[in-house]
C-alpha cells in the first residue's frame, strides 16, 4: 500500500466554539493536502530543502492549461480533533483513476502510536482544460505518476435509521 502523508499542522483559527476543527475546516485541510500533492509548483528559496512530491504533475496555478474542478466530496467525522501544537498526519490514496477525474481518498489521522483516525474523506477531482472549459483526460505523465497510488477507495460506514 502507498499511501502520501503529508504533516499538517492546524491553525487556531481551524477551532470553533466547541474547541475542535470545525467541519469546514477539515474541508480546507483537506483541500491544502491535496493541492500540495498534486499541483507543481516553481521552486522558491523556502522550498530549498523540501523535496517535491513525485505525485505534483498537474501545472494548476494561475494561467496553467489545466484547471481542476471538485465534482463531489464526501466526508465522515469519526472522532472531535482537538487544536494541538503537533501535526496532524494526512494519509491520501486514489481511489479511482478515470478518463478525466480521480477520486482522492484521505484519512486525518495521528502520528502517534495509536493512529486515531478523526475523519475519513473522498473527493472527486475532475480536470479540466482551462481554454474550452471541459473535461480533458489524464495524460501518459499523470497516470505513471498517480498509479502507484491506486488501491481500494474509502469504505464509510453504513447509515442506520
Amino acid at each position: 500500500m502507498a499511501r502520501l502523508r503529508v504533516p499538517v499542522q492546524l491553525r487556531w483559527s481551524d477551532v470553533d466554539a466547541y474547541a475542535h476543527v470545525n467541519n469546514v475546516a477539515m474541508l480546507t485541510i483537506l483541500e491544502e493536502s491535496r493541492i500540495e500533492v498534486f499541483w507543481a509548483s516553481p521552486p522558491s528559496v523556502d522550498d530549498a530543502e523540501r523535496q517535491p512530491w513525485p505525485t505534483a504533475v498537474i501545472d494548476a496555478g494561475p494561467g496553467a492549461e489545466t484547471s481542476t474542478l471538485v465534482a463531489r466530496q464526501q466526508i465522515e467525522y469519526l472522532a472531535p480533533l482537538a487544536y494541538r501544537r503537533s501535526p496532524v498526519i494526512v494519509e491520501m490514496w486514489l481511489g479511482h483513476l478515470g478518463g478525466a477525474s480521480m477520486d482522492v481518498c484521505y484519512e486525518v489521522k495521528d502520528p502517534g502510536e495509536d493512529g486515531t483516525v478523526y475523519a475519513r474523506a473522498e473527493t472527486t477531482v475532475v480536470l479540466v482544460d482551462a481554454r474550452t472549459g471541459r473535461p480533458r483526460r489524464l495524460g501518459e505523465v499523470e497516470r505513471t505518476a498517480w498509479s502507484p497510488y491506486v488501491e481500494e477507495p474509502v469504505r464509510f460506514r453504513g447509515r442506520t435509521r
